[in-house]
């Protein structure tokens, strides 16, 4: 369940540095009762970003692939592993 605290809770930055970095989700800031900011740790910030540069590489694989742009698989998968260090 995501957690949603007031801005005005944000005052004591150690508790917040703290919460973000054993959250395994953003923390969603309210201001006067509507959504304001999402704060995350830094680590939980390059996982997202690393998985929305993935998503997009499938994305960009699937136009390729309808484009009839295509290689071999094994050399594909080779390189995917490179990338992503897998």
């Amino acid at each position: 369940m995501p957690q949603i605290m007031p801005i005005k809770e944000l005052k004591n930055t150690s508790n917040i540095s703290e919460l973000c970095h054993k959250a395994d989700e953003p923390i969603y800031i309210t201001k006067n009762g509507y959504g304001d900011m999402v704060l995350m740790s830094i680590e939980l910030y390059e996982e997202t970003q690393k998985k929305i540069k993935m998503y997009s590489d499938i994305e960009m694989s699937e136009r390729q692939i309808k484009q009839g742009k295509v290689k071999d698989a094994k050399k594909a998968l080779t390189d995917i592993k490179e990338k992503y260090g897998l």
